[in-house]
């Protein structure tokens, strides 16, 4: 691969032949920002970064209290994607900016490494994937994932990874090893089957059927392998052959767990997922406008509707145990779903009490019920 670095804004000094200058932008660290053919459209701004174990905010209802993030911003660019207002922190906007300006910290392994040989360190789980994905396309250029994976195994921290990227195949028998040393977690994000949707929704990401061979590559390795079912988008993934294909692909690929749940639309997220809907579904453009209302959940009837379609193919699929469904809370805060992880994909879980398709017949549910009438 050509790699060659080219500054944003070059100083005349740079031009006669000194090198790359940094580019003109407010990233604290930033060493040069890089574009390539291989990655058109696309620039990297590398910095090295002080600090890169992030501690969860006070009050969270996530199942981990500690993350990192090799990378800001995402080439995978789901329309979607929740994180898009973490962007803004960086005077990017949450749009393109997010999709084709990425961040990468380049010394994230050996700063990493640095701050958990610490006294201080406790040894808690580490979440990977929180914010943005760490297998994007750029991770096979950067390779920054396999220092992180040794650095926690190393400090016998517990780590969990959260991915639609398959480069994490590449991780797997480093993987294997750190399962030795410390509880490791698996989670792969794959909530369609249909390719044509997820080429629109999620250009940058690998298809459903390649993520769903990353899941049977993870369960014959012998690792586990939880799959977030989100989001779940009304109108176009939520019909019955859709969710049906979904939990069957599942079952059939070894997944030991799946929590699903609706779309979620937080600022940022929204203006970019609602404009992407004006242009290439308008007739639901007021639909989902009614559905959200001003917040950034789907209505309460709708993900009540979801709940019990998601349980009915679960269960018609093996997936027997009752969690998973993301909006749990449905009568209290809804910010629930966000804490609610698979089986599989949070280390603390053992192996052997996972949930896991039973591989036999299943007692006789109830069908799905039809779809609200919600306007």
């Amino acid at each position: 691969m050509r790699w060659d670095a080219q500054a944003l804004m070059p100083r005349p000094a740079d031009v006669l032949g000194s090198g790359p200058s940094p580019a003109l932008l407010p990233l604290a660290g930033l060493v040069r920002s890089v574009t390539t053919p291989e990655f058109a459209g696309i620039t990297f701004h590398e910095i090295t970064a002080k600090s890169v174990l992030n501690k969860v905010v006070a009050g969270s209802r996530m199942p981990f209290e500690w993350t990192v993030n090799p990378y800001r911003g995402c080439s995978h660019a789901c329309v979607y994607c929740f994180a898009r207002k973490s962007h803004t922190y960086l005077d990017f906007d949450a749009g393109l900016d997010f999709d084709s300006q990425v961040v990468v910290k380049v010394n994230a392994a050996e700063v990493l490494r640095k701050e958990l040989a610490k006294p201080s360190w406790g040894h808690h789980q580490v979440a990977l994937g929180t914010n943005t994905d760490p297998y994007q396309r750029a991770e096979g250029r950067y390779q920054l994932m396999p220092g992180i994976i040794t650095a926690l195994a190393d400090s016998g921290t517990p780590l969990s990874i959260l991915t639609k990227g398959t480069l994490l195949a590449r991780d797997i028998p480093l993987l294997k090893r750190a399962a030795a040393q410390v509880p490791v977690g698996v989670g792969i994000s794959l909530a369609m089957t249909d390719e044509a949707l997820s080429e629109a929704v999620e250009p940058g990401t690998p298809g459903p059927r390649a993520r769903l061979k990353l899941v049977s590559r993870l369960r014959d390795a012998g690792l586990p392998c939880g799959v977030m079912a989100m989001p779940i988008l009304p109108w176009l993934s939520d019909s019955d052959e859709a969710l049906d294909a979904l939990f069957g692909s599942l079952a059939a690929a070894g997944a030991t767990g799946v929590t699903a749940g609706a779309l979620y639309l937080k600022p940022g997220t929204r203006e970019w997922f609602m404009q992407w809907i004006a242009g290439n579904h308008p007739e639901l453009a007021g639909r989902y406008r009614r559905l959200y209302g001003t917040g950034s959940y789907a209505s309460k009837e709708y993900r009540t509707w979801l709940a019990a379609k998601v349980r009915y193919f679960k269960q018609r699929h093996g997936f027997t145990s009752g969690h998973g469904f993301s909006h749990r809370d449905l009568d209290d805060d809804p910010r629930g779903e966000e804490a609610q992880y698979p089986a599989g994909s949070i280390p603390s879980i053992p192996v052997d009490t996972q949930e896991r398709p039973a591989g036999e017949s299943q007692p006789a549910a109830a069908g799905p019920r039809q779809q609200p009438t919600l306007f």
